[in-house]
């Protein structure tokens, strides 16, 4: 079994009663979260990698402004990660916390083109990171607590493939949008998918959701003979007692320091080349790594209880100073279009096993959702710094140099992993725990 804070040994059965949503309820909730996953894809990252372009063709932005701005909506939503993950662990009302950040990402972006300061583009994009914060753990808790530990790894790998399969749609509308109307089209898709978003939304079943075990409360019905102690969540000292969580935040935060520049700075050298297809090359670079993504979320989904999380999580390290040193090989559209399949199998993996991992090591504490804050504050702590980073360096620098910078970032977070992250030995049983003291011990 991958890792885990566990203190007590659950009975058969306790991990037979999981959950026990009724099969029919789950069906309609798994296409819901289907749905929902597909259009949100979209929408969870506003404008993304298309905020670069746009800045830098239309309003004529350097790249270090271009840098500023994304940080600061970064650090905003850095701010905002970890109360998002306490309020998830607590809110019974998850479906109203996505349809209310999915109209707060959709609205200041929509707005963008009649923004000409640096100071309200900059307010809007912090709006709108503040509320995308709540996407990822929010879906996951509500995943979690439909479908409980058992099928969680599985589940979620059938979340991310639905979530690149509506990324690489929505890229492929945009690129071709974007070359026919220009790249203010990217604005009209997203708020079609936002529209569409908030429908999927809102056909999830709430009675579906066991809020508890939504937050890794417990692994059984309480009145299976569970001690009341261990259905009460654990204090908040948890995230700093166990160890493997501090270090796989670490490596979290290093992987999105060497990842999150790596796309925008691609977008950049492309619209460069040719302005008037710039978008539709950035689209390009988007679909090709998404199709990758698809069969990747599939694979972690279905392998990574039997193979370990360990070498997953590994993978997707290892995949990043690849990606920095071919970046440099070549400015050829169609390379830096082709490298960019690497990021489907770098990304694909770490957006698959984030929340299994968490999950995971939270069981039984009832903080799941606080601890994919905490963890994710960390990553975004590292996105933010990365776009500034990466802006420094190539008006110093260049290209060049700022992709094997964020290379060696990620080497630096693989050889970390590998060395100090432990590997929990397998076990039949499924534990929880309630005791954060114990995370320590791991």
């Amino acid at each position: 079994m991958p890792f885990g804070v566990r203190t007590s040994i659950s009975t058969p059965d306790e991990r037979m009663s999981d959950h026990s949503t009724h099969p029919t309820g789950q069906q309609q909730a798994s296409r819901a979260l289907d749905a929902t996953n597909f259009f949100l894809a979209d929408v969870r990252d506003g404008l993304g990698p298309y905020l670069a372009i746009y800045l830098l063709t239309e309003k004529k932005w350097d790249e270090a402004s271009i840098g500023l701005v994304m940080s600061i909506a970064a650090i905003i939503g850095i701010v905002a990660q970890t109360p998002a993950g306490a309020l998830i662990d607590v809110t019974r009302a998850k479906r109203g916390v996505l349809m209310i950040a999915a109209l707060l990402v959709t609205i200041p972006s929509l707005l963008l083109p009649w923004m000409s300061s640096f100071i309200s583009v900059a307010a809007s994009q912090a709006i709108a990171q503040a509320a995308g914060v709540f996407f990822p753990p929010t879906i996951a808790a509500v995943t979690l607590g439909i479908f409980g530990h058992r099928t969680f790894t599985k589940r979620i790998g059938r979340n991310e493939t639905f979530n690149h399969a509506g990324n690489a749609c929505a890229a492929a509308m945009a690129g071709v949008a974007a070359y026919i109307w220009g790249p203010t089209a990217v604005f009209y898709l997203l708020a079609a998918m936002a529209f569409a978003s908030l429908l999927s939304i809102a056909t999830i079943p709430a009675a579906a959701i066991d809020n508890d075990l939504a937050r890794g409360l417990h692994d059984a019905e309480p009145d299976k003979g569970n001690n009341a102690k261990d259905n009460q969540p654990s204090g908040w000292t948890v995230l700093l007692t166990c160890r493997p969580l501090l270090i796989f935040a670490v490596c979290a935060l290093l992987f999105h320091l060497a990842n999150a520049a790596m796309l925008p700075l691609v977008g950049q050298k492309l619209a460069l080349q040719d302005k008037n297809i710039g978008t539709s090359l950035m689209s390009a670079c988007i679909v090709a790594a998404q199709i990758v993504m698809v069969p990747v979320a599939m694979l972690v989904g279905t392998k990574a209880d039997t193979w370990g999380h360990k070498p997953f999580f590994l993978a997707s390290l290892l995949v990043l100073p690849i990606r920095g040193i071919l970046y440099t090989l070549s400015d050829d559209r169609f390379w830096l279009v082709g490298v960019q399949l690497l990021d489907g199998i770098g990304a694909g993996i770490y957006g698959a096993i984030f929340p299994v991992i968490v999950a995971d090591l939270m069981r039984g504490t009832g903080r799941f959702n606080l601890a994919q804050g905490a963890v994710i504050t960390a990553q975004g702590i590292g996105a933010a710094v990365s776009t500034s980073l990466a802006g420094l360096i190539v008006v110093h620098g260049g290209y060049s140099a700022a992709f094997l910078t964020l290379g060696a970032i990620g080497a630096a977070g693989a050889i970390l992993f590998l060395l100090v992250m432990p590997q929990i030995a397998s076990s039949p049983n499924r534990l929880a725990s309630a005791d954060a003291t114990d995370g320590a011990k791991i």
